[in-house]
């Protein structure tokens, strides 16, 4: 709870203990429907549960669900019926006492599936062997056959319970359940004879007659049609469609057969139960006299599997004894309907305690150990319909005595923890129900006792004497009135027949007739003939009821309590839907608003100290990180430093108690924001414990390897060394003796050292060029030609110096020209193929008058004209050539050379300034080149001209001879053209460039 408490807000409050406006019975509901609708149905008040039934399936019950909630603290995670049960599990085993979780609720309020899930949580979260398995498949499977006996679909409930039922579940030490029992209370066997409209039966006849299998059918000489039987019928709602009863049967069938029942029991089982259908369409004739006769009736071939002579006799006579002789008194035909029912309903009501007896034999834990014991009581919720009888008058008398029993668990619990704590208890005043529990069990005034005496005492003891005796003895009681006794106003409310009670839960209108049949439950003194009864039973069903109670009772009040309160959200049994009146009666009769106003009397919010310390520590800077002293004295310092007020608050013995819900949201909130700045820095510093741990590891196996590595390398040295100084060095000594001689094998060795040495020597002291000849390092007379190693060199050592012409072109062009990107992956085996002539030739001869250092192939435009000749470009130490074939067309000095201009776009042009003092002389070039960044780059180099390009926009005007100029245009267009505009300038179109397109330009950069 704690962990969730600013979600607050959206989901409602997670505890009522915890709602400010705890006294308004609106703020309770308001509370309640917030959750309903957002599926939270579950709430704490305080321990107890209240649980909403959805009407529909939530995904909150999975087997991960369970793992979630197991061994948590029960205020931890959100309010669920799986940390009730964990919490009582786990009190159980460390406290070795008993326990019983009650679950009351109205019918339909979910009672049982709270039951079936309570069990199933236990299923799996108990110690697994193969015997504990086989007890808690019994324990699990005992549910479907208790449900198929006992349960109906009623008005307001398809799988109402029709009886009360408590079990006890046995755990040994280690908490494994070994064993259990089950106590059954009040059957509503009057349903077995009897159904109101849209009632059924029991389960287990509809069952039986769709889902047995067809020879089981013809041996109990049943039909596969429910019509066909009267005590199916009466409801007329033989088929439901929320219930599967041919899958329901199966599961019976599968669970009876491992609750260990013989194929011989379960055949009795069902025998008697189809005799129960049959015995429903016996019929009776009037015969002359008037008394009732069986005549050709098919049914009693199929009863109890008795002679036929004895069974007729048995439901159209009554026995009577009179001294020493026996007379049988015939019956009339209502008379011997009454006694076909009662015998349906005496062998029903014995076949269910039966099979309650077989399954308890079967769960019996033979181990005569000590164990403890968590019981689950799933009794009726308090009835109210249009007509009221005998059943509901008990099931609403055993509401009050288990509401006394809360009231009376609740403040005495509560009163002890004060008491033990040292708290000063502050009084609670409630609705004490003792004088209705009186009105209906005090000695010889109580209706039980009135009801008991007008079925025993002598002569025509009618339900309308019955209730002029109540009104005689108890009609001065507050909380009883009938229609005699009522005042002009109410007496319109009751027929004549009708008395009211005035219970805890509001007021119920009891209908008195059928009162003394059904307390009697008579089966005529020759019916023991049929079946094992008497007369009488030897109590009346109200009293057994009451002696039940109060066995009950004293069960509970030995064990520690726990509470589920269900609540039916709308009698439509529609998902979503809140009736705030139905709502409303039921947290009322339910006592959910005393059982508030208990656990708030005094203080809303309870924790022992080492518990409330270890969440809020972080809060205060003297209790975080560690606490050195006691919890109580870390948890007073806490409150100080919080600045919590007198009146908020009181220090118990283990335990510290809050006022308000206010002063633990503030808290609470307080906590919510420093559990982030906490969260960041134990990340923080996880991470730095996590990374350097790796690291370590890390370090730790670099060390490893290179000790490994290092012994591993000094061994090979050593073996080296050994090998070296008993054989290279002899043959180093005699390779330098022969080292003017042919390689042979005397010398190989030896040459090969030198070859190595001077190559590596070489390496490291390259010419700028390979032209250079002073520049090279002297080869040893032993190496190969001079001309192979500089041949080597262009080859493999050459794209070193290309490094430093890109970063020479980037430095000129980057960012002016559009094209020059485009140049950045150009591949250096192009450069290599058109160099590779020029050195041979150089090698050769040289055209002129020193060597070339680079040539590349250009289109020169003509100063007049403009029009294109192929040309050869060659730049030496001293001057740049245009060159035709073999013939030079012009020189141009470095040192006449006054600037170079090129476009910005992406054209290849570019123009070379030369100096004219002299009209003889040609002006400036024009030239056309496909390598224009690798041309300009290197003709920068060696005439160490890097300053003198300009990148210019539009058009660049140049000299055509002293005196005369020109022009060239530059513009962009679709697709690139040269050719004379009618202004007489050469005009250079080239395409616009696409800086993220994947082909380049093959120059070098």
């Amino acid at each position: 709870m704690e962990a969730s408490l600013t979600a607050r807000d959206r989901v409602g409050i997670q505890d009522f203990v915890l709602l400010d406006n705890y006294t308004s019975e609106s703020a309770f509901l308001d509370n309640l429907r917030k959750r309903s609708h957002e599926n939270l149905i579950y709430t704490y008040i305080g321990t107890l549960l209240v649980s909403v039934n959805p009407y529909k399936e939530l995904d909150i019950y999975s087997k991960k669900q369970m793992d979630t909630y197991m061994g948590v603290n029960f205020f931890e995670l959100p309010p669920h019926i799986y940390a009730l049960a964990d919490n009582v599990f786990r009190t159980m085993q460390s406290e070795y006492n008993n326990h019983f979780i009650l679950i009351s609720g109205e019918s339909g309020a979910g009672k049982t599936e709270a039951s079936k899930k309570i069990l199933q949580f236990y299923a799996v979260s108990c110690p697994s062997t193969k015997l504990l398995n086989n007890v808690r498949d019994r324990l699990l499977l005992s549910n479907p056959v208790l449900e198929a006996f006992g349960n109906a679909k009623t008005l307001k409930n398809d799988n109402s319970s029709r009886f009360g039922k408590y079990m006890d579940i046995q755990f040994d030490h280690q908490g494994g359940a070994v064993g259990g029992h089950i106590l059954s209370y009040l059957l509503e066997k009057s349903r077995v004879v009897h159904q109101n409209h849209g009632e059924r039966n029991f389960h287990i006849f509809y069952q039986l007659v769709e889902g047995g299998e067809e020879d089981l059918l013809r041996w109990l000489g049943l039909e596969r049609n429910c019509q066909h039987y009267r005590y199916l019928v009466q409801g007329d709602c033989a088929k439901v469609s929320s219930i599967n009863d041919k899958s329901d049967w199966k599961m019976v069938r599968k669970a009876l057969s491992v609750i260990e029942f013989s194929e011989s029991d379960i055949e009795n089982l069902f025998a008697i139960i189809a005799s129960v259908l049959h015995l429903g369409n016996v019929k009776f004739e009037a015969d002359v006299r008037g008394y009732a006769s069986l005549n050709n009736n098919q049914e009693m071939h199929w009863l109890l599997g008795i002679p036929t002579q004895v069974l007729q006799q048995g439901l159209t006579h009554r026995k009577i004894e009179a001294k020493t002789e026996e007379v049988l008194s015939p019956f009339s035909v209502d008379h011997a309907v009454y006694a076909r029912d009662a015998l349906a309903k005496a062998i029903y009501g014995r076949t269910f305690n039966w099979l309650v007896n077989k399954i308890n034999e079967s769960l019996a834990n033979k181990d005569s150990s000590r164990k403890t014991v968590i019981g689950l009581l799933d009794i009726y919720g308090f009835e109210v319909f249009n007509v009221n009888s005998f059943e509901q008058f008990c099931i609403n008398y055993c509401n009050e005595k288990l509401q006394q029993l809360f009231i009376q668990l609740t403040l005495k619990s509560e009163q002890e923890e004060y008491e033990m704590e040292g708290i000063e208890w502050e009084p609670v005043p409630y609705f004490n129900n003792k004088i209705i529990c009186d009105l209906v069990e005090e000695k010889h005034r109580g209706i039980i006792a009135l009801l008991d005496e007008e079925c025993l005492r002598p002569g025509e003891a009618t339900d309308l004497t019955l209730l002029e005796k109540m009104e005689e003895e108890i009609g001065g009681h507050p909380h009883f009135v009938t229609h005699k006794l009522a005042d002009k106003k109410t007496r319109k409310t009751l027929e004549r027949g009708d008395f009211r009670l005035l219970h805890y839960a509001g007021e119920v209108t009891y209908c008195v007739v059928g009162f003394l049949d059904k307390n009697n439950d008579l089966l005529y003194r020759n019916g023991k003939e049929v079946i094992s009864f008497n007369f009488y039973c030897k109590k009346q069903v109200v009293t057994q009821f009451k002696s039940s109670l109060v066995g009950l009772t004293e069960i509970l009040m030995s064990k520690e309590p726990w509470y589920v309160r269900c609540i039916k959200p709308n009698e439509a049994k529609q998902p979503g839907r809140f009736d705030d009146v139905l709502v409303r009666h039921q947290v009322k009769y339910l006592g959910l608003m005393e059982h508030l106003r208990v656990r708030r009397a005094g203080f809303a919010y309870r924790r022992k100290y080492d518990i409330f310390l270890q969440r809020y520590k972080p809060l205060c800077p003297d209790t975080w990180p560690n606490w050195r002293g006691t919890a109580a004295e870390g948890v007073q310092r806490l409150i100080k430093h919080l600045g919590y007020k007198p009146d908020e608050y009181k220090m118990g013995r283990t335990k510290i108690f809050i006022r308000h819900p206010r002063t633990l949201f503030a808290t609470e909130d307080a906590f919510q924001i420093c559990k982030h700045r906490l969260a960041t820095r134990i990340q923080a510093k996880y991470k730095g414990y996590r990374v350097k741990g790796d690291y370590l590891k890390q370090r730790e196996a670099a060390t490893k390897i290179e000790n490994c590595w290092r012994g591993l390398m000094a061994r090979k040295e050593r073996e080296k060394r050994a090998w070296a100084s008993l054989i290279l060095f002899l043959r180093f000594i005699k390779g330098f003796m022969t080292r003017n001689q042919p390689s042979c094998n005397d010398n190989s060795e030896y040459l090969a050292y030198v070859r190595t040495n001077y190559l590596t020597r070489l390496r490291d002291n390259l010419p700028r060029t390979v032209l250079e000849k002073d520049a090279w390092l002297t080869a040893p007379p032993i190496l190969f030609n001079l001309l192979e190693i500089k041949y080597l060199y262009l080859l493999f050592c050459f794209p070193c110096f290309q490094l430093l012409l890109k970063e020479q072109t980037s430095s000129m062009f980057k960012g002016k020209k559009e094209n020059y990107p485009f140049s950045v992956c150009k591949l250096t085996s192009e450069l290599t193929f058109r160099l590779r002539p020029l050195f041979l030739s150089a090698v050769t001869s040289c055209v002129c008058v020193s060597l070339p250092q680079y040539s590349v192939p250009v289109v020169k435009y003509d100063r007049n004209g403009f029009r294109p000749r192929l040309r050869q470009l060659i730049f030496t130490q001293e001057a740049a050539y245009l060159v035709e074939e073999t013939k030079i067309k012009q020189r141009i000095d470095y040192s006449s050379l006054k600037g170079m201009s090129v476009s910005n776009l992406s054209d290849n042009f570019l123009i070379l300034h030369v100096t004219c003092d002299d009209i003889k002389q040609k002006g400036d070039l024009v030239l056309q080149c496909d390598y224009l960044f690798e041309a300009l780059t290197k003709l920068c180099v060696i005439a160490n001209k890097q300053n003198y390009i300009k990148v210019v926009q539009g058009s660049v005007r140049f000299d055509i001879q002293p005196g005369r100029e020109g022009f060239v245009d530059f513009k962009s267009g679709q697709e690139s053209m040269v050719y004379r505009a009618k202004n007489g300038h050469l005009m250079v179109v080239s395409p616009g460039q696409n800086i993220s397109g994947s082909a380049c330009s093959s120059d070098l950069v």
